[in-house]
Order: C-alpha cells, then structure tokens, then sequence
C-alpha cells in the first residue's frame, strides 16, 4: 500500500464554489449510496407529488423494503423545508403502504433548533437528517454526507408504563411469523438456562423481562423478515457486543442512550449465531439485575 500524503482541504459552501442544487441533486443520482443510507437505488426524480410539489428523490433500500423521501437543499435548513419533506413522507406512504418510509432531509447547515424541531416530528414521524460537508481541494470538491439526526428508534429504549399493553394475536397480525419468532427464540435461549422471562405485548415493540428491569425491546417486522431490537448493557459489554456482532456481519450500532444496543437481525442470522446472541442476551439480563 502507498504511503498516505497529507493535504489541506477547505470547507466551502457550494453556492459559493458556483454549483447550484440542480448540480448537487446530480451527483447524488450517480451515486445513491453516498448518503449513507445503504443499498439504495433511485426510483424516481423530482417526482411529482399530488399537492402540487415535487420529491427530490424517491429512494428505495430492496432488501430491506424500506423507501426513503429524500429532499436536498443547499445552505440552511429552513422550516418549509422540514414541513414539505413530511408532507411528500405522508404521500408516498399512502401511496405505498406495505413499505417502511423515512423522510429524509439533506442541507449543509442543521443548526441546533431545527435539531429541537425534528425531534418533536420524530417522536411519530421517521425523519432523518443528513449534513453536507463540502471541502475544496485545489480544484476537486470532497462531498462527505454526514447523519446527525435520526431519532426514530428512540421510544423503544425507554421503560414508560404509558403505552397500552396488547397480545401475541395483535402480533401475528403486525408480523410476520418469521420475524416473531426472533422474539421467541430469544426468550427462549434464557428460558432454556433456567430464566423466568416475562414477554409483554406493547403497542409499538414486545418487551423482555427478568427478575430486575426491562432487558429488551423487540420489534419485528411484517414486510420483511427481521427483527429490530435493543438490549441494554453496561458499557465494557456494550463495546465487546458490537465488536463481536461486526465480526458477524450482524446490523448492529450503540443506541442514542449509550447504555443501549441496537440491532437488526435476520432468522438466518440467528440461526448461525445463536451462542453469540445468546451471550449478548445474557450479558443484558445481567445488566438488568444489577
């Protein structure tokens, strides 16, 4: 491998560097996957939307059947902006309703208000938010996504007694058998080690329960078969668990509360590594008891 070489770049805003939104919108359609989202693909661009608006782009993620409203802008983020791109979310999900949606908002200046004003949307709403870094490299542009904002995930990290408990019925129907049975096998796997494990039916995600506090929070899902989930762990297990699931090729990231870890898991998955989760479960219960 060559030796790396150092050079000075320069943050610039692109307006400046003369390229407009057109420009921008470009180079994103060349390459979806530079927003980080994953392995997306463009379904269409400037779509338009029945209010009379039109979609930058209309993204889609196959394996995971997740689509994604995606609405780009250059400089600061502004009110209508955040409000236009909920509204083409709203759309295209009525429009596709066995899909997963997230509305997502590109520009290059997120300031911490609108970080505020998210939020308060994603306590119901998917939003994510992606700032664009722009560095000037002699006469090369670096364009480095980066996602700031994506707080979806964060109600099934907490242990309010508020939510309305349901029943393994209104599961099957919001489920599918696959996935569900994620939840069982992990249940099980500490049954089977002489556990009392409680499962509660909630309305947006089945909880596990030891002898201490709440472990776990399952949500599997109905399109696709998987299952997302969070465990809480100390830190030092934390850390040991997300190595050894990366190794695994398993989805997995510290949750926004950092005593949380998040993972999205297929039946097969688990099936090939079940000592691991298995170990991951335990060190969870554990966390919970003390």
């Amino acid at each position: 491998m060559p030796a790396l070489t150092l050079h000075k770049a320069h943050p610039v805003l692109l307006r400046n560097a003369g390229f407009d939104e057109a420009w921008l919108q470009q180079r994103i359609l060349e390459d979806p996957a530079m927003l980080g989202l994953g392995d997306v693909s463009v379904i269409k661009r400037e779509k338009k939307q029945s209010s009379g608006g039109r979609l930058d782009f209309l993204m889609l993620d196959a394996e995971l059947d997740t689509m994604y409203e995606v609405e780009v802008m250059l400089g600061r983020l502004d009110e209508s902006h955040i409000i236009r791109a909920i509204e083409y979310w709203d759309i295209e999900r009525r429009s596709w309703p066995s899909r997963e949606h997230s509305a997502v908002i590109v520009a290059e200046d997120i300031t911490n208000r609108f970080f505020n004003v998210i939020g308060l949307f994603n306590r119901a709403i998917p939003v994510i938010a992606i700032q664009l870094n722009a560095l000037q490299f002699e006469d090369k542009i670096i364009l480095n996504f980066t996602r700031v904002l994506d707080l979806y995930e964060a109600p099934e990290e907490e242990e309010t007694d508020d939510e309305p408990n349901t029943d393994r019925k209104y599961w099957e129907g919001r489920s599918s058998p696959e996935s569900l049975k994620i939840v069982d096998q992990c249940a099980n796997l500490l049954i089977a080690d002489g556990h009392n494990i409680q499962t509660t039916y909630r309305a947006s995600r089945i909880t596990l329960q030891g002898k201490g506090q709440i472990f776990g929070w399952f949500e599997p899902r109905k399109v696709q078969p998987q299952c997302k989930f969070s465990l809480r762990l100390n830190a030092a297990d934390l850390q040991q668990a997300l190595a050894k699931l990366e190794a695994a090729e398993i989805d997995a990231v510290q949750g926004k509360n950092r005593e949380r870890l998040r993972v999205i898991i297929l039946p097969e998955e688990l099936t090939k590594h079940e000592a691991l989760v298995h170990d991951i479960l335990k060190m969870s219960l554990a966390a919970s008891e003390t």
